[in-house]
């Protein structure tokens, strides 16, 4: 089940985060956030408009997603880029491609024009994902992350949202 988030999910969604900080390259943060670090970035993406999601299974919330500004000035105002984040143990269960799907959604009814995703290229199932839905790879850029000792590369994901 997706729903709004609360800020009574803030909680687990810094636990979603801070698990893949420090065992995976979706996030190349690497230093964890804390539960007020989530909670300011809860209330600035609900002030500006922006959707936040969390999906529940099993009782408990398993993922979120959210979209934002994609860059600063007014000439980005129509493309956004989000973010969508599923707990290790809930993987695999279409989470993501709910999360996802209805962010796109969402942003088509607020007319956006476009939905960036950044993504680790090591990320296959993210990758693949993304294709699925629609996105193409607009860019790579080679070695700019380093997580883990390794350089990592960014892969560019594109949708175009009046396309259809």
């Amino acid at each position: 089940m997706l729903r709004p988030a609360l800020a009574g999910d803030v909680p687990a969604i810094a636990g979603i985060l801070n698990a893949e900080i420090r065992g995976g390259t979706a996030s190349w943060r690497t230093a964890p956030v804390s539960d007020e670090d989530m909670a300011d970035w809860l209330v600035e993406r609900l002030s500006a408009g922006r959707p936040v999601l969390v999906a529940e299974a099993d009782g408990r919330v398993a993922g979120y997603g959210s979209y934002g500004a994609f860059r600063s000035g007014g000439g980005y105002a129509g493309t956004v880029e989000h973010s969508v984040y599923v707990a290790a143990s809930f993987r695999r269960r279409g989470i993501a491609t709910a999360l996802l799907e209805t962010l796109i959604a969402r942003a088509r009814d607020d007319g956006l024009a476009c939905m960036v995703g950044g993504i680790s290229a090591d990320q296959a199932a993210s990758l693949a994902l993304h294709e699925k839905l629609g996105f193409h790879e607009a860019g790579r850029l080679a070695g700019v992350g380093r997580k883990f000792g390794r350089p990592l590369d960014l892969v560019l994901m594109l949708l175009a949202l009046d396309a259809g």
